[in-house]
């Protein structure tokens, strides 16, 4: 199965673009198995995201320019960015607020909504310093379900990202597990899958069962979703959940 999501599938306006991804591939299902939902956000100046709550959400906040202080109730202040990533996890009740700082770049990123394990977890954050803020064609294996990760998701859920040089080829990641279908997102630039998809920023493909090669024509930076379908996950996240229970 291989399956185009364009970016006009997209919704909101303004700073921040929502994918639900499940909406292309299901008619009952807003998400794809344990990935919910990404939110691409691109802010100029300092603005602010006001506190607001989460509950049952595993919150990847992925920025690739910019930076932003974090502020939570969980009395945690930090400031992230390209080098430092955050994971969230929810569990039964977390509330942040996000302020964007104006250094000369607008803030650029996605905030990833993963769906846990299990309902009502305690709440964690966790942080993670890139030794590298690119990781230059190779995957990076980001967050997985594992501790081979300090990112670990409750569900087996699994992000990679890279950046991509031009005319450069690359397949999937090798991950020793069944029933797997990979959501692959072009964050900027552009790819092509097989020699006959087309992907643009904020355009991503589904695939289940495929054997593909990505090539590029110039700089690309691309992020990699994976999730076992059979395995467990709690699917009534405040934002990760499915709209359309």
């Amino acid at each position: 199965m291989l399956i185009k999501i364009d970016e006009t599938a997209m919704m909101g306006r303004g700073p921040i673009r929502v994918l639900y991804p499940g909406l292309n591939i299901s008619t009952n299902d807003t998400g794809i198995g344990s990935i919910g939902r990404i939110d691409h956000a691109h802010f100029i100046g300092n603005q602010i995201v006001p506190m607001h709550q989460h509950v049952n959400d595993e919150i990847l906040s992925y920025f690739r320019s910019g930076k932003t202080e974090h502020r939570d109730s969980e009395s945690i202040v930090e400031f992230i960015g390209k080098n430092k990533l955050m994971l969230m996890k929810a569990g039964h009740s977390f509330y942040h607020e996000e302020k964007m700082i104006d250094e000369g770049e607008p803030m650029e990123g996605l905030q990833i909504f993963i769906r846990p394990g299990v309902k009502d977890l305690n709440p964690e954050v966790l942080f993670l310093d890139l030794d590298e803020t690119y990781s230059q064609n190779k995957w990076r294996l980001l967050a997985s379900p594992t501790s081979e990760t300090k990112f670990q998701f409750s569900s087996q859920t699994w992000i990679y990202d890279m950046k991509l040089s031009t005319n450069n080829v690359i397949q999937l990641p090798k991950i020793s597990s069944d029933n797997l279908i990979f959501l692959l997102y072009v964050f900027k630039g552009s790819a092509t899958i097989n020699n006959t998809i087309f992907l643009n920023k904020k355009e991503s493909l589904v695939i289940q069962n495929e054997d593909v090669l990505i090539t590029t024509d110039s700089e690309t930076e691309v992020v990699l979703f994976v999730t076992n379908e059979n395995a467990d996950y709690f699917e009534d996240g405040m934002f990760s959940g499915n709209k359309m229970n």
